[in-house]
């Protein structure tokens, strides 16, 4: 429950951050020292740095390969993060900020010099979610944070790529859903009646 509660933080951060300001610092590579948290942030100088609209699997979910092999979600969502941060060494801008929570929200572009990608721009958040090990992040009423994502994602998922292979995926959205709703009928004190309840849109089911 913990880290479901610390899923909820970041994705109430993820979809109301405060605009990055006009003096906001340039481009700038992701360290060599970097400390990766989750498959979509890592922290550098006490700075926590996350994909804009990405959301990675929840550390702690179980998902089992075709060998029948059960492997942390979250732990290979993070792998795939290190692998091609690494391997593509991408340039990143703020775009957006959680001062008071010391958390920059950024977009991270690689561009090859060699190989069959020479030449083209490669969005990383794109590229985890593309490959299967990374997911578009959603807001509380379901929507995507950022809609691109989620068009790439609707192709991982029909393509079964990555982790979409596995039948028992913990999809970390979904679950986010579904304790943002539970949390929200824990804290509510009583439910109106029927005919007093004003119409208010609900979150769809994941």
């Amino acid at each position: 429950m913990r880290r479901v509660r610390v899923a909820l933080l970041v994705l109430a951060a993820a979809v109301s951050p405060v605009a990055a300001q006009s003096a906001a610092p340039g481009w700038f590579a992701v360290p060599g020292n970097a400390v990766y948290q989750t498959g979509d942030s890592w922290t550098d100088g006490g700075v926590i740095y996350r994909l804009y609209g990405v959301q990675s699997c929840l550390r702690g979910t179980i998902v089992t390969n075709a060998h029948g092999v059960k492997r942390d979600c979250g732990e290979a969502s993070l792998a795939m993060l290190i692998a091609l941060t690494r391997d593509l060494k991408p340039q990143c801008y703020q775009a957006a900020a959680l001062p008071e929570a010391r958390t920059v929200f950024v977009f991270c572009i690689a561009q090859p010099l060699s190989g069959a990608g020479a030449g083209s721009r490669i969005d990383l958040g794109t590229a985890l979610i593309s490959t299967g090990y990374g997911f578009a992040a959603l807001t509380p009423d379901g929507k995507p944070v950022h809609p691109p994502y989620f068009v790439a994602q609707l192709v991982a998922q029909r393509g079964h790529a990555g982790l979409w292979a596995f039948a028992d995926l913990p999809e970390p959205n979904a679950i986010i859903l579904r304790a943002l709703r539970a949390d929200r009928s824990a804290t509510t004190p009583s439910q109106p009646t029927a005919s007093s309840a004003p119409d208010t849109p609900g979150i769809a089911p994941p």
